[in-house]
């Protein structure tokens, strides 16, 4: 994704596993947002330390960057949520020591109790596993006028959950450049049945 002013393009990298379980060597610059100019020299970490951001989008009229997260697995169905947030440049986001904030990760649970404390708290939960992956916002007038400047989140849908969750579009309303509620159902129906090998579609960008 290119920034406001075209001179450098972001990337997100995803991790290289769970919580890092093979080894900060297999890490080198994954989990993060890069930043490198737009002929590709000056690579350097924009953000850092979430586990696989995937959609990036500027809210409407603004050079606030926000981006879709994927989080963790292994912590029990109803942990840990997937997200949206805004992005702070320079800001660290947990992985893989804290989740959600400064919520200790038990299999990291003794190690740089100091990088977890400062762990920036993400702004909207999606919820756990849903796999929010596709990220805009919508600033057009097609649609009816409560939904301008909403975000709208793709989600793929879960893999490690008893009571499977994502499978949809969801909306989260906004006011004056911030989140100004829960997650809403847009775009459902793609789920049936209540597996993951009886879906219709699974949304990936949107």
């Amino acid at each position: 994704m290119a920034s406001k002013d075209g001179k450098t393009i972001f990337v997100t990298v995803g991790s290289g596993s769970n919580v890092q379980e093979h080894g900060p060597e297999n890490e080198v610059r994954r989990a993060n947002i890069l930043e490198i100019n737009s002929d590709g020299s000056g690579e350097k970490i924009f953000a850092s330390s979430l586990r696989n951001p995937i959609g990036l989008a500027y809210y409407p009229g603004t050079s606030t960057l926000w981006a879709a997260v994927n989080e963790r697995y292994e912590l029990g169905d109803e942990l840990v949520p997937d997200y949206i947030t805004s992005v702070q440049q320079g800001g660290f986001y947990g992985r893989p020591y804290s989740y959600y904030g400064q919520n200790v990760d038990p299999h990291r649970k003794d190690e740089h109790p100091e990088l977890a404390q400062k762990a920036l708290v993400p702004d909207v939960p999606m919820g756990p596993h849903v796999a929010a992956l596709g990220l805009t916002f919508y600033d057009q007038k097609a649609l009816p006028a409560r939904y301008r400047n909403e975000a709208f989140v793709g989600e793929h849908g879960s893999w490690n959950r008893a009571a499977y969750s994502g499978y949809k579009v969801a909306s989260v309303p906004f006011k004056d450049g911030k989140p100004a509620g829960k997650p809403e159902d847009f775009l459902i129906g793609s789920l049936v049945g209540g597996g993951s090998d009886k879906a219709y579609g699974r949304p990936w960008a949107w």
